[in-house]
């Protein structure tokens, strides 16, 4: 999947720049959906993913609700009925349709979602002809970063709608083969005193802040993450039949949800893997993806290692040992938690990352669905634990 990268902020020209941004982020937006159906837009095939439509008309809600409603001149809502509609979980801008939900609504129609987006493009465009506060920026710039992680949720999601659909079909088709791997590799790192989180001027969210210093102890890193075939000789070796290898609550889910391979493997014909070109025969050399953290977690137990912390992570990620961008997410070992000095920005946006801070655990990197310019060393992904649905795999991390 190509990634489109917001454009490079030039020192004097902050405003100018994002403008260039905002116009070829949200045409990023509408590529991903081109060749797909009204129809394609509206399903919502479980609870934790959104239709393609909401994601649509939610990233414009942001726009509209905190830039254009405080800060264009005689402001009119596209519709009042959106405020709520496509409002995710600000509880500081109102009422929310239940999220569980979105997928009821039929009304407002594509056509109509569609016609809102240009609406407020159009004047989005109109405001930043005119000299604009830093606090304005900001908000902008904070609305583009929010729309790159819905472009990656508009593919994972649209991904386990159409896993769903017994026809399987192909949100891009044509299927390039992975590269062989390098064998792996254990790097070594000596620990000590490291530096963790991000700080300077450019963006990043408030959950990557304050930058801090850490001790680590001596450990070693994997070369790269885990591979097809080197999964499959877990599913094998009896991984998904082997309570020990598991924490409590990990069995519990796999034993309640009938987990025997990664979400999207089934046997037919050997092992096929569904993904963004449809069904193909697993590829030995791509690496595992759609695992959750407790699959992670039992698979480095069974290879005598363990997941790497995300301190860690980040500390090799600064030496060149792993790489920000990649095609999966790596599950840490680490909860995701506030970083020592955490402060909750104000206002309603400072509900954006903080409340989320308890039963998560932290991915590092990013994806094959992440856009261009979105990864960095510092970033901070989350989901449950149980969360199987977004490209995410293993890099495995050991202890000197």
């Amino acid at each position: 999947m190509k990634r489109e990268a917001i454009a490079t902020v030039l020192p004097g020209s902050r405003q100018a720049s994002l403008r260039t941004a905002y116009a070829a982020v949200r045409q990023h937006t509408q590529q991903l959906v081109a060749g797909l159906s009204a129809e394609d837009c509206m399903v919502q095939s479980m609870a934790d993913a959104s239709p393609v439509k909401w994601h649509l008309a939610h990233v414009t809600w942001f726009f509209e609700t905190f830039i254009l409603e405080q800060h264009e001149a005689g402001f009119q809502p596209f519709d009042p009925a959106f405020r709520m509609l496509f409002n995710s979980y600000y509880v500081g801008v109102g009422a929310r349709h239940p999220r569980a939900a979105r997928g009821v609504l039929s009304r407002p129609g594509l056509a109509t979602v569609l016609a809102y987006r240009q609406q407020v493009d159009a004047r989005i465009d109109a405001l930043l002809a005119q000299p604009l506060a830093d606090a304005v920026l900001d908000l902008l710039e904070l609305g583009l970063h929010h729309e790159q992680q819905h472009q990656e949720l508009i593919v994972t999601d649209l991904l386990h709608h159409f896993w769903c659909n017994p026809l399987h079909p192909a949100y891009r088709p044509g299927q390039p083969a992975a590269p062989q791997p390098a064998a792996m590799q254990w790097q070594p790192l000596a620990g000590g005193d490291a530096h963790i989180g991000h700080e300077g001027a450019d963006f990043a969210f408030d959950n990557e802040r304050p930058a801090h210093r850490i001790w680590l102890a001596p450990f070693e890193i994997a070369s790269r993450p885990v591979s097809q075939s080197e999964y499959l000789d877990f599913i094998n070796d009896g991984g998904y039949r082997t309570p020990t290898l598991w924490l409590s609550d990990g069995w519990d889910a796999c034993s309640r949800e009938g987990w025997q391979a990664p979400l999207y493997w089934r046997q037919q014909d050997g092992w096929q893997v569904f993904g963004l070109h449809g069904d193909t025969p697993l590829d030995p050399h791509a690496p595992v993806a759609q695992i959750s953290y407790y699959e992670a977690d039992a698979y480095a137990r069974w290879a005598g290692a363990r997941l790497p912390s995300e301190q860690e992570w980040e500390h090799a990620a600064r030496q060149g040992l792993v790489a920000a961008t990649g095609d999966v997410w790596e599950w840490t070992g680490s909860a995701y938690l506030p970083y020592p000095g955490f402060r909750l920005p104000e206002g309603a946006v400072g509900e954006y990352n903080g409340k989320f801070m308890i039963n998560q655990m932290v991915l590092r990197g990013s994806s094959c669905a992440t856009p261009g310019g979105h990864a960095r060393n510092s970033y901070r992904n989350f989901f449950p634990p149980a969360a199987r649905w977004q490209f995410s795999g293993v890099r495995l991390a050991r202890d000197v």
